[in-house]
């Protein structure tokens, strides 16, 4: 099989495609065929060695596939079956395995593709809209990279419970595909400064929460945008981690809440990933939640597709198709 492989970390150039064998599934697991892979920062953090791995190691982990072969043990799935998960080991590949335990079938109405785009970032919207903080009417949000893949699934949740939801993007196009999800205004953040924006647009109160996937160069920005008491939500790094922080600062900033959460922690049962994949996938199938897909990218232009997502030159989610 094509697989997409490095044997050290570094830049896009460590990137390679090799020829693999078809792995065995195991107990408990189910081999797949698969069909079309979700792109995501936390492949570039390994391959970068920000996130530590053993080598040589096949990135990614969401992917939807086709049931080839079901290992020992394995019930409630058969083959030809459409599946999609956000668990399976080296889905930079033409064949990959899951655990089955972690694995979801596709609903009807929705295509691989779809289900590729919407099971890892849409599943981190709903934890961050409805557990990290619980969004209801009267609420003001502030997302960062709001056109982004997470960003664009997150506003139109959040806009759905009845909250308010400002963004911030880079460019004036991006600004449109923001403003199309629902963010009821959207901060340049390259023309003006967000934290000064925010305090603007809130008469001076601030946001209830902050979802920021940016890190290092909008932190301090964030933190200062809450109301007394507020919460930010900081699950990503795209631009490099945050420095050591006291945390006094918390209390001279108005007694705020801070958490580093991770999309494991919040599908760590059976029944609550069931809950999130099946709300996610039964809004992309009836419409309600609208998905942007057209970067695809052939899996040989791994490197290309990272070095995209990476320079933000992309909007909503990028697939590589094996």
């Amino acid at each position: 099989m094509k697989a997409i492989q490095f044997h050290s970390t570094g830049g896009p150039e460590v990137l390679q495609l090799a020829d693999l064998p078809i792995p065995e599934p195991g107990p408990g697991q189910v081999l797949l065929r698969i069909e079309a892979i979700g792109v995501n920062f936390i492949e570039i953090y390994f391959r970068k060695g920000v996130y530590k791995s053993a080598l040589p190691l096949i990135p990614g982990s969401e992917a939807a596939s086709t049931v080839e072969e079901l290992g020992p043990g394995v019930t409630g799935f058969a083959a030809g079956d459409a599946v999609v998960s956000c668990a399976v080991i080296g889905s930079y590949a033409e064949y990959a395995l899951v655990p089955a335990a972690q694995l979801v079938k596709i609903p009807q109405g929705v295509t691989m593709e779809q289900a590729a785009a919407a099971m890892l970032q849409g599943m981190t919207a709903h934890y961050l809209a409805f557990s990290t903080y619980p969004l209801k009417a009267g609420n003001t949000a502030l997302v960062h990279a709001g056109a982004g893949g997470v960003g664009l699934l997150l506003t139109q949740i959040a806009t759905a419970q009845g909250a308010r939801v400002i963004t911030t993007v880079s460019t004036p196009a991006k600004a449109e595909l923001s403003r199309e999800a629902g963010a009821s205004d959207v901060i340049l953040y390259t023309k003006k400064d967000f934290e000064a924006e925010v305090k603007r647009l809130t008469g001076g109160k601030g946001v209830d929460v902050v979802y920021d996937s940016v890190g290092k160069t909008t932190f301090e920005g964030s933190l200062n945008s809450l109301r007394p008491r507020g919460l930010l939500a900081l699950f990503g790094a795209s631009s490099g981690p945050v420095p050591p922080f006291d945390l006094v600062q918390l209390n001279s900033k108005g007694s705020l809440f801070i958490t580093r959460p991770t999309l494991w922690h919040y599908i760590a049962t059976r029944a609550e990933l069931e809950w999130r994949s099946s709300e996610v996938l039964n809004w992309v199938a009836k419409g309600d939640l609208k998905l942007r897909t057209e970067f695809t990218y052939p899996l040989a232009e791994a490197a290309k597709a990272q070095i995209d997502l990476e320079e933000r030159k992309t909007t909503g989610k990028i697939l590589l198709v094996p």
